[in-house]
């Protein structure tokens, strides 16, 4: 017997289509590439001067005017011992040394302890102590200049240790450092120390620890990777400060770093040694990038820390 089609049966399915890419996945790699296109050309603006400073440096006056882009003919090292000596970079880098190491020691050990408190004991007042911290964060120290001038003579007066913490003193200028970078780093470590677990803190408390034993023993450790990464950002910061030693450091052969730049800036338009003034440079500069090339990887998992715990 013959079959017979009828009218009302299906058609034969159409031959599917190859899915199309998906929109979201193209902009992704679209996203992607602008962000690697854009880091590498802000690298490139923020490393090709530190380079050309640097090679400024092993050249003469005559080659840095007359041709500033290009290789010395001869690389010369007199101008990193001119700048050492004759140009005091040395003495510069001894008082910002020994002005750096007390205040970020300071900074560290104090913000790390009010940060600690203010993120782990619940107390009343507790949050105006932490937003007074944070407003310390939106003063300019321009507009907080004079006041502290006449804060840090008036005090030292009234104390009598003006030898001691008054103006252009070491002491002096470490416990400015230590204010001025007391409110980023309690802000930094105390969004740190909430992440901690809590249960490792009670278990050294049932197990008689203290609250002083239960901080550097425990929680210190604990802390690690946000220490090191606001204590690069703290040394990096007090390194390059200008205003401050400015204000309140008159004395020559008490001036920091950046005091002495200055001067070797202004004493190579009459000594035309440009080459002292681009090596002294180089001098302020290689002891942070060293720094940060060593500590870098600890300084990013600090900063990813609070976000992947």
């Amino acid at each position: 017997m013959a079959t017979t089609v009828t009218a009302d049966a299906p058609a034969a399915a159409a031959p599917a289509k190859p899915p199309a890419a998906p929109v979201k996945q193209r902009e992704g790699y679209a996203a992607n590439a602008f962000a690697h296109i854009f880091l590498a050309v802000w690298g490139l603006l923020v490393t090709i001067p530190l380079i050309w400073a640097v090679i400024q440096s092993f050249k003469t006056d005559d080659e840095i005017i007359h041709d500033p882009l290009g290789l010395p003919e001869q690389w010369l090292f007199g101008a990193f011992g001119r700048a050492w000596t004759k140009g005091n970079i040395g003495e510069f880098f001894l008082n910002t040394m020994i002005v750096l190491l007390g205040s970020v020691t300071l900074t560290m050990l104090f913000g790390a302890m009010a940060a600690y408190v203010l993120a782990r004991y619940p107390f009343r007042g507790n949050r105006a102590v932490y937003w007074m911290f944070v407003a310390g964060l939106t003063l300019p120290i321009y507009l907080g200049i004079l006041p502290l001038f006449l804060l840090v003579q008036d005090m030292s007066k009234a104390l009598g240790l003006e030898e001691v913490i008054g103006l252009n003193t070491h002491l002096g200028l470490i416990l400015v450092y230590v204010a001025y970078s007391m409110p980023f780093t309690v802000f930094f470590l105390h969004a740190f120390f909430r992440t901690l677990p809590t249960t490792i803190a009670e278990a050294a408390s049932v197990d008689g620890a203290g609250h002083v034993r239960l901080f550097f023993q425990v929680m210190m450790p604990m802390a690690k990777p946000g220490l090191i990464s606001i204590g690069i950002f703290n040394v990096i910061g007090q390194w390059n400060q200008f205003l401050l030693p400015t204000v309140l450091m008159k004395d020559s052969d008490k001036k920091m770093l950046t005091q002495g730049l200055l001067e070797l800036a202004t004493n190579a338009r009459y000594e035309t040694d440009f080459a002292r003034l681009f090596a002294g440079m180089t001098i302020a500069m290689l002891p942070i990038l060293a720094v940060y090339l060593g500590f870098h990887r600890q300084v990013q998992s600090g900063l990813t820390g609070a976000t992947l715990k």
